[in-house]
């Protein structure tokens, strides 16, 4: 009986030790949105783009860099590239479904959904109408690699 005990208290002591040891170490800290385009974009999820291109910008009524970047998008809207606006409050659940974590996010598609170039994060109105017209007629742009993030299409 005095082994078992002996036992009982040997593991008690384990326990606590460990719980004090838990509680010790540092907190991770938070982490930090993910600032990754899509790469494919679902056609039947913007029925509001007709084109054949699509520059989607996904936004948030409360992100002033958004609206800046909405007003540079808009301009582009044209009878081969429409502009579509997913704002978070709106449209959440396309958010969710592109595991869109930061904005304002844009994604440049063809009309399969393919997309060819993206920018997270403000962006130039020169370097989104280059990166727009390098998507669509590849070597238009003297700097092709705008909003380009590697991707090979």
């Amino acid at each position: 009986m005095a082994q078992v005990l002996v036992a009982v208290a040997v593991v008690a002591v384990a326990i606590g030790v460990g719980l004090v040891l838990r509680r010790r170490q540092p907190t991770a800290a938070p982490t930090q949105p993910s600032m990754d385009v899509p790469m494919q974009l679902d056609r039947a999820d913007f029925p509001e783009a007709t084109t054949p291109w699509v520059v989607v910008v996904f936004s948030s009524a409360t992100c002033h860099s958004c609206a800046d970047v909405l007003r540079k998008a808009a301009v582009l809207q044209s009878r081969e590239v429409s502009v579509v606006d997913v704002e978070f409050g709106a449209r959440t659940a396309l958010h969710r479904k592109y595991a869109i974590q930061a904005v304002p996010l844009v994604a440049i598609a063809d009309e399969r959904g393919v997309v060819h170039r993206g920018f997270a994060g403000p962006v130039t109105a020169t370097d989104l109408w280059a990166a727009v017209a390098d998507a669509r007629h590849p070597g238009a742009s003297p700097e092709p690699e705008l909003g380009n993030d590697g991707r090979a299409v």
